[in-house]
């Protein structure tokens, strides 16, 4: 049964939370200070995230992303796979409040793998990567953590995505109002250990968390 969890509601409680986890240093404040910074002047030149989110910053962008560590053992964090980031979120704030992980970011656009690839380098992320391509050209290989913040339904995220997987792979899938009806509605064939959990930032969102044991067979 899942335990209630108290909303986070506020910048002060969205900050005071974030410095109460591990790491939650006062170096890794000032980076994702910076992140913050830069992100409010980079949306002035491109729309990187809604301008009114901005005023809850820390609350709708940085601990919805850092949430996500909450669901993942502290050894098993790398490498770390970060589908569709977009503006960088959750993977630059993984990257930020870890900067000792391998947090490899996926995303097909132009002007915002330039972004990414200008915050990793000031604020000295050495271990972010930040691959440019369509997901279905990236090199396979085996991960530790998977995560997407709105990339695809679900069935077609797992399609997509269930090769760079094991079943020791922790998925991490926020899906906002639709994460219960998107697992209900999972054709048949996946082999998974899916749940939801409630966000900590959004009463009426969810987090798909689990373990992906098999695939779909295909009828030939």
């Amino acid at each position: 049964m899942t335990e209630l969890v108290t909303l986070i509601d506020s910048e002060e409680a969205a900050q005071d939370w974030l410095r109460a986890r591990p790491e939650g240093t006062p170096e890794v404040m000032e980076r994702l200070g910076a992140l913050i910074a830069m992100l409010a002047e980079e949306n002035k030149v491109q729309n990187l995230v809604s301008a009114a989110s901005l005023e809850a910053v820390w609350q709708r962008h940085i601990v919805d992303s850092a949430q996500l560590l909450a669901h993942v053992p502290r050894g098993t964090v790398s490498p770390w796979l970060d589908l569709g980031t977009g503006a960088g979120f959750p993977g630059l704030v993984i990257a930020a409040l870890r900067p000792d992980a391998r947090v490899v970011m996926v995303e097909s656009r132009a002007r915002r793998i330039e972004w990414l690839t200008r915050v990793c380098e000031r604020l000295g992320l050495a271990q972010a990567e930040v691959v440019g391509q369509r997901l279905e050209l990236v090199e396979s290989e085996t991960v530790a953590v998977i995560s997407a913040r709105a990339f695809a339904p679900l069935d077609r995220l797992l399609s997509l995505s269930a090769r760079f997987s094991t079943k020791d792979t922790i998925w991490l899938l926020p899906k906002g109002r639709s994460a219960a009806q998107e697992l209900a509605a999972l054709k048949k064939g996946w082999l998974h250990m899916f749940h939801v959990e409630p966000s900590l930032t959004d009463t009426d969102a969810g987090i798909i968390v689990g373990n992906l044991n098999g695939t779909p067979k295909v009828k030939r």
